[in-house]
């Protein structure tokens, strides 16, 4: 059955006795009419289209719609004639409760049973960043990897809400099929010290051809302190500022440049918005990711095991502690790419910094790639927003 009004027993007022009469015969032409649709009994609901309670010659009091005893969410509309759930769990049996009231106070109380279809193929969330509980920096965005390609990324984007205790204004873009991620609005950041919340409500929602979300899933996480850290190439520092003030300074080295690949100078540290993406303690940094051998001295070849290094891209560019170059460093450029620091400033900062903190590098001729790593700040914002499938903005509070 697609739907069904549901003709059942009327609770009359007026100190009438109950002569069970059913809605709609003549002698209960007072009473409201209440439809239920998917209708009882269907065992082939589609999950997409959520349960519809509708009231005639009447408002709806009450509707419960419930699935294993816990119930489910919905909205009633303004004139309260009309309820709609939320899309639902595939291969579910649902239960349906609704009272309605006539203006002359007769009710009617409707129950129904039905089930929804079962999904073919199951589409999941398999991993998020930030983690669980995280305290991140202030740039941190929301990365959600799925387990198959979204075909209605529509659908699912609706289904995706982010929410802080302190408003902020951000977007999902695309980067594939599989990945959605969101960060705040070019020249914002999340407030410090909040928390903030993602909840994808995938449950039902179809996002390909009898493919459906099974499940919901929700993260919570903390954002720290503004922590950012400033780096100019050509003064050879970075400076470290947490809430606005300045925390520490000490002097770098940065990329020399001089190996040019393709157009591009891939000993130049790149310029522009990075984010911490993690930290290891060693990093092991070879020359293979130039395709040169680490045993080829000749051509370039190393192999070094590096204390207290944060990533910073995908690029192989950290901060890290290099005490071999500590003479270079305020005074030289002589890294590959990384910006070397002495070992007691890169300790310090390695234990200090949270993942998502920004650290703005100026000075060098090499531009940072908005994809290269976490380096989303450098796409334009009106581009950013385009690549949202419903190319819109999304305020958190």
């Amino acid at each position: 059955m697609a739907g069904a009004v549901l003709l059942l027993t009327t609770a009359c007022s007026g100190g009438e006795k109950d002569s069970g009469v059913t809605v709609g015969e003549k002698g209960d032409a007072n009473a409201p009419q209440v439809t239920v649709n998917p209708g009882n009994g269907n065992t082939k609901a589609k999950p997409e289209d959520g349960v519809v309670v509708t009231a005639a010659g009447g408002t709806l009091e009450q509707v419960t719609v419930t699935l294993r005893g816990k119930p489910v969410d919905g909205a009633m509309a303004a004139d309260k004639t009309s309820w709609k759930s939320r899309t639902l769990r595939p291969g579910a049996k649902y239960q349906v409760t609704a009272v309605a009231k006539s203006p002359k106070g007769k009710s009617t109380t409707v129950n129904a049973t039905f089930a929804t279809m079962k999904a073919a193929n199951e589409l999941d969330i398999v991993d998020v960043t930030p983690s669980k509980n995280e305290k991140v920096g202030i740039g941190m965005p929301i990365q959600v990897t799925f387990n198959r390609a979204v075909g209605d990324k529509k659908a699912v984007e609706k289904a995706l809400e982010v929410k802080s205790a302190k408003p902020a204004t951000g977007a999902w873009y695309w980067v594939n099929d599989t990945t959605v991620i969101f960060r705040t609005k070019n020249g914002t950041w999340w407030a410090p010290n909040q928390k903030v919340t993602f909840t994808a409500k995938l449950a039902g929602v179809k996002s390909g051809k009898r493919t459906y979300g099974v499940s919901d899933f929700a993260r919570g996480f903390r954002i720290g302190d503004a922590h950012m850290v400033n780096i100019s190439t050509k003064k050879k520092k970075a400076v470290v500022t947490k809430n606005g003030k300045k925390v520490r300074s000490w002097p770098i080295s940065a990329g020399k440049g001089g190996r040019v690949v393709n157009g591009v100078d891939t000993y130049l540290t790149t310029s522009g918005i990075h984010l911490t993406m993690g930290k290891e303690n060693p990093a092991i940094m070879t020359s293979e990711w130039m395709g040169v051998d680490p045993k080829d001295k000749k051509n370039g070849g190393y192999r070094e095991v590096i204390p207290h290094a944060v990533r910073i891209s995908n690029s192989g560019e950290y901060i890290h502690s290099m005490a071999a170059t500590v003479w270079a460093q305020g005074r030289q450029n002589v890294s590959h790419g990384c910006v070397n620091s002495p070992p007691k400033d890169a300790r310090w900062y390695y234990s200090w910094s949270y993942r998502g903190d920004p650290v703005i590098i100026t000075g060098s001729k090499r531009k940072l790639d908005p994809m290269n790593g976490w380096s989303y700040y450098q796409m334009s914002w009106s581009r950013w927003v385009k690549g949202s499938a419903l190319d819109r903005t999304v305020t958190t509070g």
